[in-house]
């Protein structure tokens, strides 16, 4: 069994940082997941029998690492849930980025449509059948002219399906790593992380942040002299 990062948990959720590879729920490969994880986890933790509830608020695609929040009681999971519908929920992403952006920071904006059958995405013109609108805003953290690699902090105003991946190889900025949407780095693991996930605690109504970073070799190296 995988071995679980707890960042923070109390009776009401689990907070953990999910490895890179694993899947947040159960999907065709059957690989072991997320959910199967920290569920085995809670059984083995409070000794019990039987099934364990946990609820599943949002996903990281398999190549993803970073924090992850799950409900312990369905009331944490119906408060979280309405937590994202309502963008309270807020999702800060570190990203090894292909070449130097035109500005320091600024918003993304576009209109995606997801291809079912290829599972990928693009950017369409605004009123296409289908289409989401897809918001982002990113701030340059670092420029490495020698690599001409950037590293971006990416806040996500809107979950859509790969989303900071096709925003930014749409604008020749593709992401270290992603094959799926024309990376450099093919065969590295893609360099995107989930870092912070601030939310406000469905019981306590405290507002919490969680932060979590890659661990600092092979691309992430680049981190090494930033404040993050």
């Amino acid at each position: 069994m995988q071995k679980l990062k707890v960042i923070y948990e109390d009776n009401h959720i689990i907070v953990v940082e999910k490895p890179v590879n694993i899947p947040s729920q159960g999907d065709k490969t059957e690989d072991i997941d997320m959910l199967t994880i920290i569920k085995e986890y809670l059984k083995e933790k409070y000794n019990k029998p039987g099934n364990v509830y946990l609820g599943l608020i949002h996903r990281l695609d398999r190549p993803v690492g970073g924090v992850m929040v799950f409900a312990k009681t369905s009331k944490a999971a119906a408060r979280l849930s309405e937590e994202v519908r309502n963008k309270i929920f807020q999702k800060t992403y570190l990203v090894v980025a292909n070449g130097k952006m035109e500005k320091e920071k600024g918003t993304l904006e576009d209109y995606l449509l997801k291809n079912e059958r290829n599972n990928i995405s693009k950017v369409v013109k605004e009123g296409t059948k289908n289409s989401k609108q897809a918001l982002l805003d990113y701030e340059v953290l670092k420029y490495n002219k020698e690599i001409n690699l950037s590293v971006l902090r990416i806040n996500l105003h809107t979950g859509r399906h790969h989303q900071i991946r096709v925003q930014l190889s749409s604008r020749n900025h593709s992401i270290y790593g992603d094959q799926k949407y024309g990376g450099r780095g093919h065969g590295k693991q893609i360099a995107l992380w989930a870092y912070s996930l601030k939310i406000v605690h469905p019981i306590t109504k405290e507002e919490m942040e969680f932060k979590s970073l890659p661990e600092i070799n092979g691309t992430w190296k680049i981190l090494e002299s930033i404040e993050v």
